[in-house]
């Protein structure tokens, strides 16, 4: 592989792309006061694909309520993460910077809450803050006025949660609990100052646990397949036939609703799970599925499942919109939803996410900012979430310090063309070996093309051309009609590891060179 470091220009003219501009840019606090100064409602769940969105044009399920925020704001089609697991997700959306900077690399890091992070400086410019919960970073919250957390992952039903050190048990089922403590908090803020609440749902991560109101929602649908549900890898390398994250082998008993209800539920829970579940356990234990048979029961049963979660996140959602309607706060309110990365909903055959493919290296991101973004509209820019921080900052008039590696994309939802926008992504993932074993790897991501690198126990590459194979089936790395871009790619993912700051030496401190 020629890793010729190619200058500036090379690279623009072998792919027609714009100029990247820098990583981050102080942004002048506005003179506005704090009482004119937008509210934050920060809304994300985890492992929400943006193709079961219905604003995204999902072909599974329809959101209506996501929906009133893309149809009221704006939709943005290229929100890529920079690092595509939990914890690592959530460090980069707090402080703006990538896993190698703010150290979390992998989900078995602790985050140091001493660093900078955007809360803390919205609690210095007179912001109230709040984190309500999935909270997944080990150590306590940090730059919020008030937090109640889930422990760890938390559970679906009867969570615990954590209120500023104390645990307290919860009956009911936890995106309707998560929302209720963030209306609860924002029934008693101050109302003479504006506020920032980062309501974060545990929905739909595994094990996928529907609420009592979504159990036998989608029982008489058959939910269409991915197109890859049965794809055999045949022109990749090995990362993708070595994982373990398959609907064919590597769903659960526990996964699949085959071992009775979840262990914490009430009685009146347990028999309303048993109603739902009992009757499909004996159909799939009489039916003896062989083969590609089995394969599509396990993507149905597995599939809804993650569906009905989502179907009480939309509620939910739903709830906090009504809320600052009838408060009279939706004019003054920015809304965002997102998820911590992508998932794949039985793509390439998988669950899970942590692959730089695009199902789960996207995100869904709709922003709606009444007053300033046109409703309804769609911005195409190359995203990430490391511009999560700096652009809730510059909506809300605080100094973007310089050491936050993303850019405010607050710009582009005022409609406005930046020339100097960023023209490629670049992604490194690092959990292996783990679960899942997705070994680990770091690419560049254009609007047209992908280059990855596996690396550690294995040395591959490949190189989809998304305009050709959006499914990204055909690796076309050794292809000599794509050399130019090959080499042209090569330059600018080792020119954008540099520019972060992204070294093996760094990579070894923090996870052991022998990991």
């Amino acid at each position: 592989m020629n890793r010729e470091h190619l200058n500036r220009r090379t690279f623009l003219k072998a792919m027609g792309l714009a100029a990247i501009g820098p990583a981050g840019r102080a942004v002048c606090a506005a003179s506005a006061t704090v009482a004119s100064r937008p509210n934050i409602i920060y809304i994300m769940t985890d492992d929400h694909a943006s193709h079961a969105m219905s604003c995204y044009g999902s072909k599974i399920n329809t959101t209506p309520n996501l929906d009133r925020i893309a149809h009221g704001g704006m939709r943005f089609d290229n929100c890529f993460c920079t690092n595509s697991i939990c914890a690592p997700c959530r460090a980069v959306v707090l402080t703006g910077k990538y896993s190698h900077i703010n150290g979390v690399l992998d989900n078995r890091q602790r985050f140091d809450g001493g660093q900078e992070t955007f809360p803390k400086i919205l609690q210095r410019i007179g912001y109230q803050t709040a984190m309500i919960g999935k909270w997944h970073l080990k150590s306590d919250p940090t730059g919020f006025d008030y937090w109640n957390i889930l422990p760890g992952q938390g559970q679906y039903y009867n969570p615990d949660m954590i209120e500023m050190g104390r645990r307290t048990r919860y009956e009911g089922y936890v995106t309707d609990i998560v929302t209720d403590r963030a209306l609860e908090w924002l029934e008693r803020r101050d109302a003479n100052r504006p506020f920032c609440v980062m309501l974060h749902h545990k929905a739909p991560h595994r094990r996928w646990e529907p609420g009592p109101r979504h159990l036998t929602m989608y029982d008489d649908v058959t939910i269409p397949e991915p197109e890859t549900l049965f794809d055999d890898y045949a022109t990749r390398s090995d990362a993708a036939r070595q994982q373990e994250m398959t609907v064919a082998h590597h769903l659960t008993p526990h996964d699949l609703k085959l071992t009775g209800p979840p262990a914490r539920m009430t009685e009146e829970q347990k028999k309303a799970w048993n109603a739902a579940y009992d009757p499909k356990n004996k159909a799939f234990e009489q039916a003896n599925l062989q083969g590609k048979d089995l394969v599509r029961w396990k993507y149905q049963r597995y599939i809804k499942d993650y569906l009905r979660c989502i179907a009480s996140v939309d509620d939910n959602v739903g709830r906090v919109l009504d809320w600052l309607d009838k408060k009279g706060l939706a004019r003054n309110t920015v809304v965002v939803y997102t998820s911590d990365q992508g998932f794949y909903l039985g793509d390439h055959g998988w669950f899970d996410k942590r692959f730089m493919y695009e199902f789960s290296y996207r995100m869904p991101l709709v922003v709606r900012w009444p007053g300033v973004v046109k409703p309804g509209s769609v911005n195409e820019e190359l995203v990430m979430n490391l511009d999560f921080a700096p652009t809730i900052l510059d909506a809300c008039g605080a100094d973007i310090p310089p050491a936050m590696q993303g850019r405010s994309v607050a710009p582009l939802l005022r409609g406005r063309r930046i020339d100097d926008w960023r023209s490629a992504c670049y992604y490194h993932y690092y959990e292996y070996p783990a679960v899942h074993m997705v070994k680990r790897h770091y690419g560049i991501r254009t609007r047209r093309y992908k280059l990855i690198h596996f690396y550690h126990d294995i040395d591959a590459w490949e190189l989809y051309d998304l305009e050709k194979d959006p499914l990204e089936l055909h690796n076309v790395i050794d292809d000599p009609a794509y050399a130019k871009v090959r080499q042209a790619l090569t330059a600018e993912l080792y020119r954008l590891k540099a520019h972060y700051g992204d070294t093996r030496e760094l990579e070894d401190r923090l996870l052991g060179a022998d990991t």
